[in-house]
């Protein structure tokens, strides 16, 4: 019976280790495991081309905090009964947003969120709390997210088109807002769309929101600005102005994006009057219950400062120009190349045809989408990872075209006939350059 025991004990031992590709490891050699992981992410790091994400962060200051477990349960405004806190930092990163987007302090409220999708959750939430019969408008290029919301909250959602440039196409919104007139609308807006990086226009869809007939006290405005919502502020040039001085109701981003972070967060803002709908006072901790998720990273809060704080309103100025620059710079190369590609109007996502071979996609760590693939160029994407790129894509598309029994994919239907370059639209001869911004075409 004891031998039973033994063995029986051993095989669920076994059935409990911690296996990593096929591999059991001991404690002796964690460090060895670990090294041996981060030393497989830098060949990816050098190629991760596709996805919003910077990589270019120093938070060695940070490390003592990672031997405290830090908790910002509740509200970030009362705190909680869980002393073990950084809700002082997480106040001052929301004033810091609240500034940017031009609301005062005893007018707004927020918290630090685990990423764009808590974020949108909270704020679709809360149109739906003001709206409980409103029809949520989202354009079909919205974040997937917001379909999934739509689903979770059962809220009754309708997908609009979108124009070339991936921005939503307020003629077909307002045919949809005249068809469905007696009800509320939740309007859900992209300030730079997943795929194209479309920033759909805020004053245009005021306006045809009021010329649809609903007035203030029937619609609401979540702005989904996850990537260009901290960007589009600091450029020169007179682009959208995302501001609460207009009747949105909530605006977030994604922390881990432009500013850069090790885990995922972001930042929710809204109206302080909107949130009584969702919040609910609860003794165990001494706060109010007003977000999605009852535990909330401490630490993240304390990064998105230290970041904020150590790049200072110009060194985040020099870096939105820098990746503007540099998406401009692909962009041409891709075209010198012969490649169709297109990039949007304060923009740092280009789009081009899909690349035939997955494993060259998922080399370079792409994004893709039917016919198209796309790069987000961010900090950490450098001139020098921009040229190897392409001429790894021109050579490799060219082996893939030389038989003839692959043809270019035309991309005409996605990024408009002038930024396409397959054999029927390369041959039209178009006096234009075939290469050009969205806002010139569309």
């Amino acid at each position: 019976m004891e031998n039973s025991r033994g063995n029986n004990g051993n095989g669920h031992q076994q059935m409990m280790s911690l296996v990593i590709n096929g591999e059991s490891h001991t404690q002796a050699n964690l460090g060895e495991v670990i090294a041996h992981y981060l030393a497989s992410l830098q060949p990816c790091k050098q190629r991760f081309l596709g996805y919003p994400t910077n990589e270019e962060f120093n938070y060695s200051e940070l490390a003592p905090l990672l031997h405290i477990h830090l908790n910002n349960a509740g509200d970030p405004f009362q705190g909680s009964s869980f002393t073990l806190n950084s809700t002082c930092f997480e106040v001052s990163v929301l004033d810091w947003f609240a500034n940017l987007w031009h609301i005062q302090k005893h007018e707004y409220w927020g918290y630090v969120t685990s990423g764009g999708t808590e974020g949108n959750l909270h704020g679709l939430l809360l149109g739906r709390e003001q709206f409980p019969d409103g029809i949520l408008y989202a354009s079909e290029d919205s974040h997937y997210s917001v379909f999934k919301i739509a689903r979770m909250c059962r809220i009754q959602c309708i997908k609009v088109k979108t124009l070339i440039s991936g921005e939503i196409d307020c003629n077909h919104l307002k045919a949809l807002l005249l068809a469905n007139k007696h009800n509320p609308a939740i309007i859900n807006l992209n300030i730079g769309t997943t795929m194209k990086g479309g920033i759909d226009d805020i004053d245009v869809v005021i306006k045809t929101l009021e010329q649809s007939g609903f007035s203030r006290d029937r619609f609401y405005i979540h702005c989904d600005a996850a990537l260009f919502g901290i960007m589009l502020p600091f450029l020169k040039a007179a682009g959208p102005k995302i501001t609460f001085k207009k009747p949105i109701g909530s605006i977030t981003i994604s922390g881990h994006k432009f500013l850069g972070c090790p885990i995922p967060c972001g930042v929710l803002i809204t109206r302080l009057n909107y949130i009584n709908a969702l919040s609910r006072d609860i003794g165990y901790i001494a706060s109010r219950d007003v977000t999605i998720t009852g535990s909330r990273s401490g630490h993240a809060p304390i990064f998105l400062w230290y970041n904020l704080q150590k790049k200072g309103l110009m060194g985040i100025k020099n870096e939105v120009e820098n990746c503007i620059s540099n998406a401009r710079y692909l962009k041409d190369k891709l075209g010198d190349g012969g490649i169709g590609a297109m990039v949007n109007e304060f923009s740092n996502t280009v789009v081009f045809e899909k690349p035939h071979d997955d494993e060259f996609v998922s080399r370079w760590s792409l994004a893709c989408n039917g016919n198209i693939a796309h790069v987000v160029v961010m900090q950490h994407v450098t001139i020098q990872m921009l040229d190897s790129f392409v001429e790894e894509f021109i050579n490799s598309r060219s082996m893939w075209l030389q038989h003839g029994t692959i043809k270019p994919l035309c991309i005409a239907y996605e990024v408009g006939a002038l930024n396409c370059t397959c054999p029927l639209h390369k041959a039209k001869d178009n006096p234009t350059p075939a290469l050009q911004l969205v806002k010139q075409i569309v």
